[in-house]
């Protein structure tokens, strides 16, 4: 199964960046998608953006125009740029791989924007 661990999270204030990455085990080539969900205290798991093999990435409404997803198929890398971070972005941000004979997901890294 492969091994995701994502970094980057922090504290910032309402307004300000941070770029998440995702180091994958194994090449990603071999994922339908890679993607990142968030969960923040008392709700579900939600999808945050979604880059699948083919086709066009996807984002959830809420961050539309804000964060950006992309991947770097050499370092076998995923990342998530998050402009104008809101209160509203605080969550546990992980990393997951999708395929049809298994994908997974990494343990999380917290995002907090508060002034």
């Amino acid at each position: 199964q492969v091994q995701l661990v994502e970094s980057g999270g922090g504290s910032v204030p309402p307004g300000r960046s941070l770029r998440l990455s995702c180091a994958a085990s194994e090449s990603i080539l071999g994922f339908d998608a890679m993607g990142w969900y968030r969960q923040a205290p008392g709700k579900q798991r939600e999808l945050v953006a979604v880059r699948p093999r083919w086709g066009s990435s996807r984002y959830a409404d809420s961050v539309t125009g804000r964060f950006t997803i992309s991947i770097d198929n050499a370092k076998n890398m995923v990342y998530l740029q998050m402009n104008s971070l809101k209160p509203e972005d605080t969550a546990v941000y992980y990393c997951n791989a999708e395929r049809a004979m298994g994908g997974g997901w990494g343990r999380g890294t917290q995002v907090t924007v508060s002034s």
